[in-house]
């Protein structure tokens, strides 16, 4: 399929849509979709037991609006990191998707710069997640401990980042927000990006109250941006006013400026369609101006990634 040939055509500059969000894979890659079921943050996972290639993907964004999309690096074996952003990028040749790819690179291990080395050659890469999410319920764990910022490994590989110009995916839970934000003005030459709205789960007031505290810090870091992404994450459904709720407070927080769209495909793939999940981000920011649609659905996404 021609890149050309999923863009849609919306009114005004919404045909220019960037999901900043999205992953592919061959369920081969992956340990985690191979052996038994394990918690994950999103719940039970078997129907994406298997292989979501980029020809799936760009069937789901077909009509959407969708122009251009940033792959997130997808859990392979820590060892092949460097494999994962040269599949991406031969895909991304032989089918024109994604534009950018956001790898995976352990940032304690003392070699980490000879990693970043072999990823930069693939000229796709724009940035590294490596999740730091830690929270009190077992099964919403991914990093060692809550307080893994601190870590002077951890500091030492993030540094490096800014050597190459990449971009830090930052993924923690709102109990972690403190420390991601101390963590991020450290680095101010390393944009960082807050992935899926801080994931709020507690949806109690304390929950809320506790979530906007910390986003609230981690505005105050001119090099923090937030995707808003991933809120089907606890739920399991796409809840237009759960994301309104989210997203209209996010928004007001870091500006159009600094937030960037993204659709988490193919997790959310496990309880809605890509037309259902891009109509309710719609929604939700209709009220905004033409040009601050167009900066969230595209232009923060286009100059952090450098599309």
């Amino acid at each position: 399929m021609a890149a050309g040939a999923v863009s849609g055509h919306h009114e005004g500059t919404m045909d220019r849509i960037v999901d900043a969000h999205h992953h592919i894979w061959r369920q081969r890659d992956l340990p985690w979709l191979m052996g038994p079921m394990q918690p994950r943050i999103f719940g039970p996972y078997e129907p994406i037991r298997r292989d979501y290639g980029i020809e799936e993907y760009l069937g789901d964004i077909e009509g959407s609006g969708v122009a251009q999309s940033i792959y997130v690096q997808a859990n392979w074996a820590p060892a092949r990191a460097v494999d994962e952003v040269a599949w991406v990028q031969a895909e991304a040749e032989r089918s024109g998707y994604p534009h950018a790819i956001v790898g995976y690179a352990d940032l304690r291990d003392p070699d980490v710069g000879a990693v970043l080395e072999a990823q930069s050659r693939y000229p796709l890469l724009r940035g590294i997640r490596m999740q730091l999410h830690w929270h009190e319920n077992e099964q919403y764990r991914f990093a060692d401990g809550p307080a893994v910022m601190n870590d002077a490994a951890l500091r030492r590989g993030v540094g490096l980042l800014a050597d190459h110009g990449l971009v830090f995916e930052l993924q923690v839970f709102t109990a972690q927000m403190a420390d991601g934000a101390a963590f991020a003005a450290a680095f101010p030459d390393v944009p960082m990006v807050l992935a899926h709205c801080g994931m709020p789960e507690d949806l109690t007031p304390g929950g809320w109250q506790a979530w906007r505290e910390g986003m609230e810090r981690l505005a105050a870091v001119p090099s923090v941006s937030v995707k808003l992404s991933g809120l089907g994450t606890f739920i399991h459904r796409v809840d237009q006013a759960h994301i309104e709720r989210t997203v209209r407070e996010t928004v007001a927080l870091f500006g159009p400026e600094r937030c960037l769209w993204g659709s988490n495909f193919p997790i959310e793939k496990l309880w809605t369609d890509y037309a259902s999940l891009i109509g309710a981000y719609r929604n939700v920011l209709a009220h905004l101006s033409e040009a601050d649609r167009a900066q969230i659905f595209a232009g923060t996404a286009q100059r952090l990634y450098r599309l």
